[in-house]
């Protein structure tokens, strides 16, 4: 009785992780009987009684609380539409700014088409448009940086547990960074090298999630 397999591991589509009733199935996992299986490929996690999945491939599903980072490629009477690197598209609407606007007021001064924004999910309608506010400490119009892209499967990877992988990042390349759930990332150094270091980091993490020792490998990579 217990784990099958062990944290970290990487698990395909109906194999067993753990057996016995001191575990509770979590994320991308499904009870049959005694044992815990697997819904996906991903990688193993073990939170308190939970064991979960880190999916290793499938495209982003918005969930309400989540902070994406959605590029505007409209604007209505009533706010900005934005994409979200998923099926969905979102509308932060006027009143989900930190500012007073008026309609009827030119809201390309205030974001633009072609505008980054990280923003938070508040809403996910059935008709596939999701709701986002900057109504919260950290959401903002991204000024200036670059923008790459990672699987969404590998953000919490990118992250790192309670945000160490991405401040390990941020303090050896000296970049400010911000990560959006959907698997787009902004990254704005002091100069193209730090941001460039910055992103092959990522890179290296996107490639190598699934395998043991990570953060020892990105703090060496980090200081050469």
């Amino acid at each position: 009785m217990g784990m099958i397999v062990q944290e970290k591991a990487v698990v395909a589509p109906g194999e067993a992780i753990a057996e016995g009733m001191d575990y509770l199935p979590g994320e991308f996992t499904y009870r049959i009987g005694e044992k815990i299986i697997a819904k996906r490929l991903g990688l193993v996690e073990v939170a308190g009684r939970a064991v979960k999945l880190i999916p290793l491939s499938g495209r982003y599903l918005p969930k309400v609380g989540d902070t994406i980072i959605g590029n505007v490629y409209d604007i209505t009477l009533n706010g900005w539409l934005l994409n979200t690197n998923s099926a969905y598209n979102a509308m932060l609407n006027l009143k989900d700014t930190t500012r007073f606007i008026r309609k009827g007021d030119d809201l390309t001064r205030y974001i633009d088409v072609g505008d980054y924004i990280r923003a938070k999910i508040v809403n996910v309608t059935s008709q596939n448009v999701v709701d986002v506010t900057l109504k919260e400490p950290g959401l903002n119009k991204l000024n200036g940086g670059r923008i790459i892209r990672v699987s969404p499967s590998k953000v919490p990877r990118v992250i790192g547990k309670q945000g160490s992988m991405v401040m390990l990042i941020k303090e050896k390349t000296r970049c400010s960074i911000a990560v959006g759930q959907n698997g787009v990332v902004w990254i704005q150094g002091e100069n193209p090298d730090d941001e460039l270091r910055a992103v092959n980091a990522i890179r290296k993490i996107e490639a190598e999630a699934h395998i043991e020792g990570l953060t020892e490998r990105i703090t060496r990579f980090l200081e050469t």
